[in-house]
């Protein structure tokens, strides 16, 4: 079943000489299968072929692309015992967590489905003639979203089912229309391609050409590059470092034509506690922190990287328990030893370099909490508030509650932050501080952790810079179809040759913008 080829529409290509290898972060032990690196040519056939066929997928109906949505969910279900276990071989992750990533993964599928039907991502307006306006007549005007051709998705390493070949960014692409070419994460290919396949059969059980999808494999740069800047793509989506989205943003800038890059690169995801929670329940609380913060070995873009407590009693009744948390606890394998290296570099930095004080697992790579004052917070605030991807967190002990203001105000983009405190502390003296946080966060939860994303219509993930490229958008929730899909205005253009979605008739039953007026009636109902 897997053949460490490309997946180019319905044809396996090993045009590559180079190849790799991937190992299972439990043992070290190399996996079966050989992996061959895309070449030039596999990239721009795979784009050329996705070109091929843009309009026939731009043009499909909604009901037609909701079935595609739907059938390839079926298919990529049909295939679970087989994905879930190469899934649990490339990642070291527990048979929980693929479980509910996989039952997250289709009911992805099944959601956008239904979200793609309803039409609502087309942003159908219509605003009617009146030729007897004075002092100039008013032209028809309809508009609506199209979308805007080819995608690339590149697979993210901490969700290798439902942020990779099978997850929310190809599934919102295909059900906006749009062809997509997968570059799937070095650190699951055999994963990539299991899934890759599922897509492509969901896709022939439609009845469309295998060119809207295919997937790329490789561990180069060089293979992301191509991708970026081959002048067929029209936007990108991206899941992972800093270094790497910038990578990206800055080749796709570059180009002839500069496409969007809708990159999602991380996060230190503040947490602002006040006292009176603590004083409550500091066990509690820290039970709490702990398990946000390893939930899936703190290999989220959410994991709750920073904490800023009060200083005193009831700081020090917390530490102590975290403390004996984390003395109790164990270690988890890393996805792939890049991480692992890069989270004992970031800890030993924070030692080092920011003086603080390490309460750490009794296992190498296990959790740790990083506990700084204020001064120290102050003095090195750039390097303690850059993301150590891992179960880690740095604990900034400010002078009192009034410090939250000033802490906020030092923070760079985020995709969410918290406020911790009782009713009367959220009620009295949170204010400011929430409002503080609209600055530079996409989401603020109250008595809560940003762990966990539900996908709803209300749902961002995306803020500021370096947390995204473009906090417009968001990546994950049913406006992440948003991304894919430009809007188009059709001014006095015959009733015949509108699309479904703007004639007068409302043919697909959908609800519209109407002369300002949400509404599902034609105009002869208004």
């Amino acid at each position: 079943m897997i053949r460490g080829c490309q997946l180019i529409g319905d044809r396996d290509s090993q045009q590559g000489t180079e190849t790799f290898h991937t190992l299972a972060p439990a043992s070290g032990e190399r996996l079966p299968g050989c992996f061959h690196e895309a070449t030039g040519d596999e990239v721009n056939t795979a784009l050329e072929l996705a070109e091929a066929h843009a309009d026939t997928l731009r043009f499909l109906s909604i009901l037609e692309r909701a079935r595609l949505v739907e059938l390839i969910g079926d298919s990529v279900e049909r295939s679970r015992h087989q994905i879930e276990e190469r899934c649990l071989l490339e990642t070291g992750y527990p048979s929980e967590r693929v479980g509910m990533e996989f039952e997250r993964m289709i009911h992805l599928w099944k959601v956008f489905a239904n979200e793609v039907r309803l039409g609502h991502s087309l942003d159908a307006r219509i605003d009617h003639s009146d030729p007897d306006r004075q002092p100039m007549p008013k032209p028809d005007l309809r508009s609506m979203r199209v979308a805007v051709g080819s995608v690339v998705v590149f697979g993210a390493s901490n969700f290798p089912l439902a942020l990779s070949v099978g997850g929310s960014d190809v599934i919102s692409a295909l059900g906006a229309g749009c062809p997509v070419v997968v570059k799937g994460h070095p650190s699951h290919p055999g994963t990539s391609e299991l899934l890759g396949r599922a897509v492509l059969r969901g896709i022939q059980d439609a009845g469309l050409p295998s060119g809207i999808f295919s997937l790329i494999q490789g561990r180069a740069h060089e293979v992301g590059l191509a991708l970026a800047k081959h002048p067929f793509t029209r936007a990108v989506g991206f899941t992972g470092s800093l270094r790497g989205g910038r990578a990206l943003m800055d080749a796709a800038s570059s180009r002839p034509d500069p496409i969007p890059v809708y990159a999602e690169m991380g996060s230190v995801n503040p947490q602002f506690v006040f006292p009176e929670i603590l004083t409550a329940d500091a066990e509690g609380f820290a039970k709490q922190l702990f398990a946000s913060v390893t939930m899936g070995n703190g290999q989220f873009c959410t994991c709750p990287g920073v904490i800023v407590v009060p200083d005193g009693a009831d700081c020090d009744a917390f530490v102590r328990a975290y403390q004996k948390i984390i003395s109790n606890s164990g270690a988890m394998p890393f996805l792939n030893p890049g991480i692992a290296e890069a989270y004992e570099a970031g800890v030993a930095d924070w030692r080092t370099s920011c003086q603080a004080k390490l309460h750490r697992s009794p296992q190498r790579s296990g959790p740790v909490l990083a506990e700084v004052s204020w001064e120290m917070f102050l003095a090195h605030r750039k390097a303690l508030l850059e993301e150590v991807f891992g179960p880690s967190t740095v604990l900034i002990r400010c002078p009192n509650p009034d410090a939250f203001l000033e802490a906020a105000k030092m923070l760079p983009g985020q995709l969410g932050a918290s406020i911790h405190g009782t009713k009367d502390e959220l009620t009295s003296v949170a204010k400011p501080l929430l409002a503080a946080l609209q600055r530079f966060a996409g989401r603020i939860v109250i008595n809560g952790f940003p762990t966990g994303i539900e996908t709803a219509y209300a749902m961002q993930h995306g803020g500021p810079y370096p947390a995204t490229s473009d906090p417009l958008h968001t990546s994950l929730g049913l406006a992440a179809l948003a991304r894919w899909a430009r809007p188009v205005c059709f001014q006095n253009v015959p009733e015949e040759l509108l699309p479904d979605a703007l004639k007068e008739a409302n043919p697909l039953g959908i609800r519209r913008l109407v002369e300002g007026e949400w509404s599902e009636a034609t105009r002869s109902e208004l």
